[in-house]
């Protein structure tokens, strides 16, 4: 139930940061549902191993190479997809920082509701 939650508040934080940020367009809630779907796995199989491979970097720019990291998933997501477009690899890490930012509002907010 809290994941499905979940997803669903997150594509509506999509669909959010779509609206306010012309770098990133998404097609229909459906699409941004995907596109959530997709993120997740994204970032639960591919940037661990990034992470790893850039800690060097990650700590000699003091963990801002993360956002790097959370574009490159985000447009790597938006690659996937057909419903999902973002004007370029910069759009997609600023897309990526408000998404994740609305992230963690939904889990903050879900972390409370169910403890």
């Amino acid at each position: 139930m809290k994941l499905l939650l979940n997803w669903i508040l997150s594509a509506c934080a999509l669909l959010l940061v779509a609206s306010v940020y012309s770098g990133l367009q998404v097609h229909s809630f459906g699409s941004a549902l995907w596109a959530v779907v997709v993120i997740s796995l994204l970032n639960l199989l591919v940037r661990p191993i990034l992470v790893v491979l850039t800690l060097p970097v990650t700590l000699l720019t003091v963990g801002l190479f993360l956002f790097i990291i959370n574009g490159l998933m985000f447009w790597a997501a938006a690659n996937l997809l057909w419903g999902l477009s973002v004007s370029g690899f910069w759009a997609a890490v600023w897309a990526a920082f408000l998404y994740s930012l609305l992230g963690m509002v939904i889990d903050s907010a879900l972390g409370r509701l169910f403890p």
